[in-house]
């Protein structure tokens, strides 16, 4: 937004007349406070937790554990065996977790 310097300024008197001004007339403007947004659309973007998802299927093609990865013993992922930090009792242990 342009500033005309030239302008006269307006001292806190006068900017606070003008906005009670216009908030007179907004009060009087019965459609300023509605909103344009459909509630129900609204509401189908919403995921909420714990929702019914039996209907949803798998779309992921899920692989089993390779001869190059090892599950973690704590946090029980399958890592690549790169990640391999140690192995404790015959149990192997990711980078992260120790």
């Amino acid at each position: 937004m342009a500033t005309d310097y030239d302008a006269p300024r307006k001292n806190e008197e006068d900017a606070s007349e003008d906005s009670l001004e216009e908030l007179k007339n907004r009060r009087n403007d019965k459609a300023s406070g509605q909103v344009d947004e459909d509630e129900v659309e609204a509401a189908e973007a919403f995921e909420l937790p714990g929702a019914d998802l039996s209907h949803e299927e798998l779309t992921v093609r899920v692989l089993p554990k390779q001869s190059d990865e090892f599950t973690c013993g704590s946090c029980f992922l399958v890592k690549h065996s790169s990640q391999l930090a140690e192995t404790r009792d015959g149990i192997g242990y990711c980078v992260d977790c120790v």
